[in-house]
């Protein structure tokens, strides 16, 4: 008799597994379901897992090699940070995403950041709860028409914050050295250099995935080319804005508001959490929990469609969202060696 395949769910913030656990015992398989902070103990709970699921917790090189039967790492969501893709692929082990799961939610959150800066809605609720029941409290507000937005990456995501930036009146920039001018152009969004976006923009919109080649892009540097009244929104990953600079941006007036969904610690990976970071102390910034993601609909999605990825591929079908298919040795699924 074979033996059961065992998926190991690496840690979770869903509060059960309720979701995922037909879908993968219903195929037969085995799931375990943990709720690792380190790779030591994600080491002892899965080295001999066929496939895992990973929220927040680090599947490294060291687990990554540990691995005696793996033949998936399934992201529940887009970035595959958390994940050493190089050292999967060079075990044959194939990495999987869900790369538009939760594209309009991210949108939304991206502008209801963007609207709340502009409008300074934290400070005119806190001035009016005081008593302060004026205008004048948190004045300057301008108007957006006519204002400069900036993408940062013109992705899925990027490009349904373009569409719903446009009944606003705002003029439409963007990077991104991988795209084409064509998918620009039918956005009506104009492609610029890296520097002009940061020196053009009032509005600067950050979606880029977090590579060793992205962390910390927007330093001091930058953010003292932007204008005093722009405002920094980044729905994407923390680390890619250098906290100590924001900061002292928006501290010392280099720009004049900030939304932000993560912070460079990255929080819901940290095991002992506490909120020392000094943007916490300013007014000028909104702070989400890595929450632009969430609706009900998406989260369901994601933990739907990441239990089905890995049965699709452990019952010997080719994955839907593969982000290493192509640089694996064979091009296989078979079980690591």
């Amino acid at each position: 008799m074979s033996q059961i395949l065992k998926v190991v769910i690496t840690d979770y913030d869903y509060g059960d597994v309720d979701v995922e656990r037909p879908v993968i015992e219903g195929a037969g398989f085995e799931l375990v379901a943990a709720q690792c902070k380190s790779e030591e103990e994600l080491i002892e709970v899965a080295h001999d897992a066929d496939a895992v699921i990973c929220q927040y917790a680090r599947v490294g090189e060291k687990t990554i090699n540990a691995f005696t039967n793996c033949r998936l790492i399934a992201r529940y969501g887009i970035g595959v940070d958390i994940v050493d893709v190089e050292a999967a692929t060079g075990r044959n082990i194939l990495v999987t995403n869900i790369p538009d799961y939760c594209v309009d939610e991210v949108a939304d959150h991206a502008m209801a950041m963007l609207l709340a800066c502009i409008r300074k809605l934290q400070m005119y609720n806190e001035a009016s709860r005081a008593g302060i029941w004026r205008w004048q409290a948190a004045q300057p507000i301008y108007r957006m028409r006519g204002r400069t937005m900036g993408l940062l990456a013109f992705g899925k995501i990027a490009r349904t914050i373009a569409e719903r930036a446009k009944p606003f009146g705002v003029q439409l920039i963007a990077y991104d050295p991988y795209v084409a001018e064509q998918d620009f152009v039918s956005y009506s969004v104009t492609p610029v250099s890296f520097d002009e976006l940061i020196e053009q923009v009032d509005y600067l919109m950050i979606q880029v995935p977090l590579t060793p080649e992205t962390k910390g892009m927007i330093g001091e540097k930058e953010l003292k080319k932007m204008k005093p009244a722009s405002v920094l929104i980044n729905t994407s990953r923390g680390p890619l804005v250098d906290n100590d600079a924001l900061y002292r941006a928006l501290k010392e007036g280099w720009i004049s508001a900030a939304g932000i969904d993560d912070t460079v610690e990255e929080p819901a990976k940290k095991k002992d959490w506490k909120p020392d970071n000094p943007l916490f102390q300013l007014d000028n910034i909104i702070i989400t929990p890595h929450s632009a993601y969430y609706s009900e609909e998406s989260i369901h999605e994601a933990r739907l469609r990441a239990s089905e990825e890995v049965v699709r591929v452990l019952s010997g079908n080719p994955p839907l969202s593969p982000v290493n298919r192509v640089k694996l040795a064979d091009g296989s699924y078979s079980r690591a060696s």
